[in-house]
């Protein structure tokens, strides 16, 4: 039975999760896993009926939990009338078989629910772009023994893929389909090179918001610039990346730039198929790491974040901890450091603090000056506009007199004009 709620038909799962001493911390699952998982079904608008955790020197090569521990499962999803189950680990197309004709409803596994909510998020075409592709990726060697799942029509949860024609179709079509949506997403990596070559020839520099999924990423980015974008308490409730010049201070302007929520056991062909959109953290000059200040579970998320950008994210790239927020925590559990701030994005709390740490990490590679060019160097004058943010240029009896703010590369070449630092 599935319950209808506003007119909508809502799936019920039993979430099912294997601990298993062979894994590693990543392939595991735990009572916090499963907590996780169960937000993740709500995403979409589905409900968890029950959680079940299974402990396993190894996995079962056949049923993955055990053959008795999946007969519980039917009885357990029986009871209480669920539609599916969905194991927060990685399945393989054999176990997925064999577990549909033990309990006799259908098997997911996390990344098929993740998949599934991005392909229901995603609103651009660029965004559905990348969804698809990591579909087709994920799908593709698991092609063989998947029959009655890819023949699964309706539009309920696991059933959001690419389309049951060309799931159903060899995989030559897929790879073909792979291919087209790969060279259609580098013409959007050629689109976005030309918009970086700009904002680099205008100086302007790029501050990459990151974080863990529902950290406050949107929130915060429409507090600073007033961007719109739908903010509400879900994971991975905005998928397209969002850019916004903020004005920083009279010096100092940026390009700050959201990016999709990071998750423990992000599928990888999620990661490479959205790198079009996460490339922008190879060219931040400064990333800002949102973390949900109440998470419980906030060092494990920043450890997954930290370990995600680094593989991303440019060495030595200087990183601002934004501990969002910190209204619903006692001052005792925020941390304090150089670089760590405590704000609260939803109620506009800290912002004047956060633009003063942003300017004073790329401030200090800025300098406000006023140049007194020779007139044989009216030429350096266009290029100041063209690299430089320029203030003002007046022409005296001195020479050409402009107020800018220089990069290191143009205060070091035109040091020797500078006659006032600002």
């Amino acid at each position: 039975m599935e319950i209808e709620e506003s007119g909508k038909i809502q799936d019920r799962a039993v979430l099912v999760g294997l601990n298993a001493d062979c894994f590693t911390k990543e392939q595991t699952a735990t009572e916090e896993t499963l907590e996780e998982l169960e937000a993740l079904l709500e995403t979409p608008g589905g409900f968890c009926t029950a959680k079940v955790l299974q402990n396993r020197h190894t996995p079962d090569s056949h049923s993955f939990i055990g053959e008795g521990k999946a007969q519980e499962v039917r009885m357990l999803v029986e009871a209480t009338e669920s539609t599916m189950v969905i194991f927060d680990n990685e399945l393989s197309p054999g176990n997925i078989r064999a577990l549909e004709e033990i309990i006799g409803v259908p098997v997911l596994d996390r990344s098929t629910l993740i998949l599934d909510i991005f392909a229901q998020r995603a609103k651009t075409r660029e965004g559905r772009l990348q969804v698809e592709l990591a579909q087709n990726k994920y799908l593709l060697p698991r092609l063989s023994g998947m029959g009655n799942s890819l023949s699964r029509q309706g539009g309920g949860i696991g059933t959001r893929g690419p389309g049951e024609t060309k799931l159903e179709s060899d995989r030559r079509h897929i790879r073909e389909r792979i291919n087209r949506l790969e060279g259609e997403l580098s013409q959007v990596r050629q689109v976005r090179g030309v918009q970086r070559e700009r904002r680099m020839k205008n100086a302007v520099p790029v501050v990459a918001i990151v974080g863990y999924t529902n950290a406050g990423k949107s929130t915060l980015l429409n507090q600073l610039t007033g961007a719109g974008i739908p903010a509400n308490n879900r994971l991975f409730d905005t998928l397209d990346t969002t850019s916004r010049q903020l004005k920083v201070s009279d010096n100092l302007d940026v390009i700050l730039s959201d990016t999709v929520g990071f998750i423990a056991k992000l599928p990888h062909h999620l990661v490479d198929a959205f790198r079009a959109t996460l490339e922008e953290l190879q060219y931040a000059d400064l990333l800002l790491h949102v973390i949900d200040a109440s998470d419980p579970n906030r060092q494990a998320h920043m450890e997954v974040v930290e370990k995600l950008t680094a593989t991303l994210a440019k060495p030595g790239t200087p990183v601002i901890y934004c501990y969002n927020k910190a209204d619903l925590v006692s001052r005792e559990e925020l941390p304090t450091g150089e670089n760590v701030i405590a704000v609260s994005a939803a109620k506009g709390q800290g912002m004047e603090q956060l633009l003063a740490l942003i300017e004073k990490n790329l401030g200090k590679t800025l300098h406000h000056v006023v140049l007194c060019l020779p007139y044989s160097m009216g030429g350096q004058v266009e290029a100041l506009h063209s690299g430089a943010k320029v203030h003002g240029v007046e022409y005296t009896a001195q020479g050409i007199e402009v107020e800018a703010v220089l990069d290191e590369i143009f205060y070091g070449r035109l040091q020797q004009y500078v006659t006032k630092e600002i």
